[in-house]
């Protein structure tokens, strides 16, 4: 039996599909490169070229390969981009993921993991920010993640359609075979990272008049190998009849604009060059992951996920 990956030649999707590969899953990967190029998979996984809102297709391939469960990383990510135009993010991120569903269901798969995100949570009320935070996303892009949970719970109840909601906080950091790419990089840590290594380059900070320690924005980091850990654990648990959820997934500690500078400063041994801009819409000043539903539901814990070691992932990655 097979596990469907969508935006597998993704970032996070292609290290998922590594680490899937590596157990010895079959893996059928789709993706449609808008914002991705096709990367050097494994051998014996497939790969098809295809929006996910392309039900014919995605009818035709799910039944071929006899898929049992779904890794659903197919997005739009760019908090910016949403604002600036949300009916893009609508599209692609809610209608494409509905059409996707309605096929899963159709064909009797009953397992989902899907890529969410802390930004459904929007300015929340505590810190660190647990599961039963109410959920008042600030941007287009984490309201489209909200919706597409609450649509994922309403398969469960009508069409026993199980899934775990992986809420990131913010990836980085590389593997042996995957680095985010640095265009388009819209993430602090690869643009800080680009700002230090490549000439003529600066960063922009966004805003630092936040109510935080320096002003700037504080998020927290996860390292993407302990992120993909936590997507093979989720299936693990749903493939052990474990029900419907949302988890976060962070490192329980949150670093600040300037923090990540000075971080990969020390790392890389140079400058980064930067200019303080204004805020951007739909920013909130604080998001830090509580991960105790994590550890307790799916016995994961981040084990990578300092600031330090995320940083020097991507060193040894870039020249």
């Amino acid at each position: 039996m097979t596990v469907l990956v969508t935006g597998g030649a993704g970032y996070i999707g292609s290290a998922v599909v590594d680490a899937l590969a590596g157990r010895g899953e079959s893996v059928l990967v789709i993706d449609n490169l808008s914002r991705s190029t096709r990367p050097n998979f494994p051998g014996g996984v497939e790969f098809e070229s295809a929006d996910i809102g392309d039900t014919e297709c995605l009818e035709h391939l799910v039944r071929r390969h006899g898929v049992e469960s779904c890794i659903h990383l197919a997005a739009l990510i760019a908090v910016g981009e949403s604002v600036a135009d949300p009916g893009l993010y609508i599209e692609n991120n809610v209608v494409q993921s509905a059409r996707l569903l309605r096929v899963l269901v159709r064909n009797g798969v009953s397992r989902l993991v899907f890529s969410s995100s802390a930004a459904v949570y929007g300015n929340a009320s505590t810190t660190p920010i647990s599961e039963s935070e109410s959920t008042q996303p600030t941007s287009p892009y984490g309201w489209t993640k909200l919706v597409a949970e609450q649509m994922l719970e309403m398969h469960d109840h009508a069409d026993g359609l199980r899934s775990v909601s992986l809420r990131y906080f913010n990836a980085a950091g590389a593997t042996a075979r995957r680095i985010s790419p640095h265009r388009p990089a819209t993430h602090l840590i690869p643009l800080a990272v680009r700002a230090a290594t490549e000439p003529d380059c600066q960063l922009t900070v966004f805003g630092d008049d936040y109510p935080t320690p320096d002003g700037t924005a504080v998020r927290d980091y996860i390292h993407i190998v302990d992120l993909t850990d936590a997507h093979l654990l989720a299936l693990d648990y749903l493939r052990a009849a474990g029900e419907t959820t949302a988890v976060n997934l962070g490192a329980g500690v949150g670093h600040s604009v300037l923090e990540v500078i000075s971080a990969v400063e020390n790392v890389f041994g140079r400058r980064v060059p930067y200019e303080v801009g204004p805020r951007r819409a739909g920013d909130p000043a604080e998001l830090i992951a509580s991960t105790q539903r994590a550890r307790r539901v799916l016995d994961w814990a981040p084990s990578r996920s300092t600031l330090p070691e995320i940083v020097s992932s991507l060193a040894a990655r870039v020249p």
